[in-house]
Parts: C-alpha cells; structure tokens; sequence
C-alpha cells in the first residue's frame, strides 16, 4: 500500500512539473533574464530594458536621442600609434564636399609620416598594397590584377596614366572613390599612408620628402563617402 501511494505521489509530482514548465506564463523567477527574454537592439532606436517598461536613462543615449548606435569618438578607430588618427566619419559627404577634398588633396604631396622611417614604410605599403589592392589593381599597378583579368571586373586605370599625389591616393583610400569603396575599416591612417607612399614609389617614380608633421593628414581625413559621387576614375 504504501509503495502505490509513492508510485503515485511521484507520477502526480512529476506531471506536475512538466505542465508548469510547459505553461506560456512568464515564470516567477528567471535565471539569466538576458537569455531567456531574447533582445535585439535596433541601434538607431530608443534603447529599453528587456524585462521592463523603465526607460533608459543612460547618459549617453539621452544625449543621442535614445538611440544606442553611438559614433566613434575622433582617434579611436583602431590605434592611433602613427599619430595621424583621422577625424571620425560620422556623417556623409555631398558629392561637391567630397570632390572638393579630393582636389585638395592632391596638393598634399609628402606624408605626415616620420621621414627616417620612410623606406619601412614604402616596405610595409608594398605587404599591404600586395596583399588588399593588387587582387584589382595588380602587382605593377597597371589595373590588371587578378579579379579584372578574369573578366568579373574592368575599368580600373593604370596609376602610369593618373595625375595622382601621395595624398590623393590616402583620400581615395579613405574615402572610396567610383566603384572601389573606402578601406578605413581595413587599414589604419597610418598605413593607408604607406599603401600611399609604396603606390608613388612603385608606379609614380617617386615620392616628396616626408612632412615633419601630422597636419596633412587632417586636410585630407574627411568623413567617409558613399561610393558613385562622381565619373572620375579611382585612385
């Protein structure tokens, strides 16, 4: 007798407990409420607890206006070791704002760049320029890199062809120009100078001393661009 009334106080208990888990209630306490209430911010929206109805009240996302995509503050885009951090590219440029940069840029005609170390420098452009820029451009800077030969791209030009300086080429790679997009997010300020410096050394017959200053870097660091803003062809 007294092994049923186990037997069925278990199985009671038992199924107890699974119709509670299986209730569509919100349960009286949660472990991990992160995970059990699944969030998924829209950073462009107003930013609320998961698991309540208070607001937000973040300093930082008052100030945004709620929103909790916040922008990178100026210098901390990677690490600024060269100390030519660019201005962060928190807003988009008209196409006249960003051909007016570009035109300004090819007056710069030196990196901002320590000149004693400008042959590592050209040395590291080269690594880099081999490695995210030849796969179009080509290893001779002659726009017959791999992708354009197989015939899925053209129109890339021969930098032998191009009225380019040193900082025209930090602009484009900065800011993308016609099809070829911005490479800030791959490459430091730093070393979009030195892919810029090897590409005159390489296929320009040569580059300016190098400036004794930073200051060249901030004339032509302006917010990022979308691509297509003009028919000129690329870097």
């Amino acid at each position: 007798m007294t092994k049923n009334i186990i037997k069925i106080t278990a199985i009671l208990g038992f199924a107890a407990i699974s119709l509670s888990s299986c209730s569509k209630e919100n349960p009286p306490l949660v472990y991990f409420p992160d995970m059990y209430y699944p969030v998924a911010y829209d950073p462009l929206m107003k930013a609320e607890d998961a698991y309540s109805t208070h607001e937000n009240e973040i300093p930082a996302f008052v100030k945004n206006n709620g929103a909790t995509g916040l922008g990178p503050v100026n210098g901390t885009v990677v690490h600024d070791k060269d100390a030519v951090a660019d201005v962060a590219a928190n807003e988009r440029m008209t196409p006249d704002q960003y051909n007016a940069g570009y035109e300004e840029s090819k007056a710069i005609n030196a990196s901002p760049l320590n000149p004693a170390n400008q042959a590592k420098d050209i040395e590291r452009g080269k690594g880099l320029y081999d490695k995210t820029c030849s796969a179009c451009h080509g290893t001779g800077g002659d726009g017959q890199g791999p992708i354009v030969v197989s015939g899925a791209y053209a129109g890339v030009p021969k930098y032998a062809d191009r009225q380019i300086t040193v900082g025209s080429v930090h602009y484009v790679l900065t800011n993308g120009r016609n099809a070829m997009g911005s490479y800030a997010g791959q490459l430091t300020p730093g070393d979009r100078w030195r892919v810029a410096m090897y590409v005159m050394s390489a296929f320009k017959g040569g580059i300016g001393p190098a400036a004794t200053t930073a200051a060249p870097a901030a004339a032509v660091s302006a917010p990022a661009a979308s691509t297509s803003v003009t028919t000129s062809p690329q870097k």
